[in-house]
């Protein structure tokens, strides 16, 4: 019988006296260090701990409203200025950079449903609880003119919702029914539905501009085809969808906020199975808006708390709150990627950044370098566990943690009641749904 084994001569690793110098393997390339990996770590974690050190995401607070802000809005062509509505009947627009409210205008009686702007810029939209659509000037009125809106449409029910086509003087508003409207018409040019039930939202395709998609109080989500003027397909899940949001770098992918505490991203050519689902929150989801670049979006939850999720991760890579925040009910992530906003029932606008330790202002070539290099070593030693933990700790509220460890054990119960009920079946009588295929209910065409 043979036996490989290795061999290597003793005279080139053992000391002949115990004063001779401990003989080390080396590698005589120039442009390696023997010590290259273990310096690289230490580096990776020291650069981890700073960015938990420096992680301060909140930046200014908003406070000027009477009443819970209802909904956001943000103007296409100034990364300045932000509208927002509240329970009240109140629109204010802001100014970010001076954190100052610029203009008011008291819009409706009773709530302010939905609020969107035109795509150019000089006027916006809003929809409220008295059954009207009024159009408003950006700017507001001259001197000496009164506030009056532009135009203004009755309708026969309460919306619920409005948005505004990207390119075109079209806008969109749901209540009963989903309604298109002309901007020069008091009548809508077309008007769909699919079923009975009250539509809480309604949002235009920003590739596609043709099509938009709503969600309903009986649990689907429904897409249409303006140019046809008829729905498209329907899917229905578990439990009821609060809003959902497109991504703006894929014409065909859509996430929505759910009542079950999860997010769901959809590629609507095949609707039967989520892409993504997205948990981490402790109560109903009740807004979501996607990043300009496509690749992070941001949620608000009733759990008093905002979420940042990469679109293909299941889980949130950050969570903002504060002592004060109530129930979040509208969030916007601004045009230039950077800042995040969002508006509560305590009357607030809360104004955070998008990446927790990024260092706003004027960077120096040698700190955008120092930037690069550390974030791509936190890359390479994502997985280690050391560095792993430290990078995915998060300080949360005392009523979330104890929410999150309740929810954990229900969950186990589930699992071990499904794995006790195969095994104690007869073979291949029940099979394992995976947890994408539980909630959808079905998919109408």
């Amino acid at each position: 019988m043979k036996v490989k084994m290795l061999s290597r001569n003793p005279d080139s690793y053992v000391r002949e006296t115990k004063l001779d110098l401990q003989r080390v393997p080396r590698n005589y390339d120039p442009t390696l260090h023997p010590f290259e990996v273990p310096r690289e770590y230490v580096r990776a974690l020291n650069a981890t701990k700073l960015e938990r050190v420096f992680a301060k995401p909140f930046l200014a607070s908003l406070d000027g409203h009477r009443d819970g802000v209802s909904c956001l809005a943000k103007h296409p062509k100034s990364l300045a200025t932000v509208l927002s509505g509240a329970c009240d009947g109140e629109v204010r627009i802001w100014n970010l950079t001076k954190r100052k409210c610029i203009h008011t205008v008291q819009a409706h009686e009773g709530f302010v449903r939905g609020i969107c702007t035109r795509f150019c810029g000089t006027s916006f939209f809003t929809v409220g609880d008295d059954k009207t659509v009024k159009q408003w000037k950006m700017d507001g009125p001259g001197y000496g003119e009164e506030e009056e809106p532009l135009h203004t449409i009755l309708g026969k029910t309460v919306y619920t919702g409005i948005d505004h086509h990207w390119k075109e003087a079209v806008f969109a508003t749901c209540g009963q029914q989903v309604d298109i409207w002309d901007e020069q018409r008091t009548s809508p040019i077309c008007s769909m539905t699919w079923g009975f039930d009250s539509i809480s939202s309604v949002k235009f395709n920003p590739i596609e501009t043709f099509l938009l998609g709503s969600c309903a109080s009986d649990r689907n989500i429904v897409l249409y085809d303006m140019r046809q003027a008829t729905p498209l397909k329907k899917v229905i899940l578990d439990m009821r969808t609060n809003t959902i949001c497109w991504n703006p770098m894929e014409a065909f992918i859509f996430t929505a906020a759910n009542e079950d505490y999860n997010l769901y991203t959809f590629d609507m050519r095949a609707l039967d199975t989520p892409v993504m689902v997205h948990m981490d929150h402790v109560s109903a989801v009740l807004d979501v808006d996607y990043s300009p670049t496509g690749k992070d979006f941001v949620s608000a939850s009733f759990d008093k708390s905002i979420r940042i999720f990469p679109v293909d991760k299941s889980r949130s890579r950050e969570v903002y709150h504060t002592k004060r925040m109530q129930h979040v009910i509208c969030v916007k992530w601004t045009s230039d990627s950077k800042y995040i906003m969002c508006g509560s029932d305590e009357m607030n606008i809360r104004l955070w950044k998008a990446n927790a330790s990024e260092k706003l202002g004027v960077l120096t070539s040698r700190e955008k370098a120092a930037t690069d290099y550390n974030q791509r070593l936190k890359e390479k030693f994502q997985h280690h566990p050391h560095i792993k933990r430290i990078s995915r700790h998060r300080h949360l509220p005392k009523s979330i943690y104890s929410q999150i460890q309740e929810q954990r054990i229900m969950k186990e119960a589930r699992r071990r009641k499904e794995l006790n009920r195969i095994k104690h079946s007869k073979p291949g009588s029940v099979q394992r749904v995976s947890e994408k295929k539980k909630r959808v209910v079905a998919v109408v065409k």
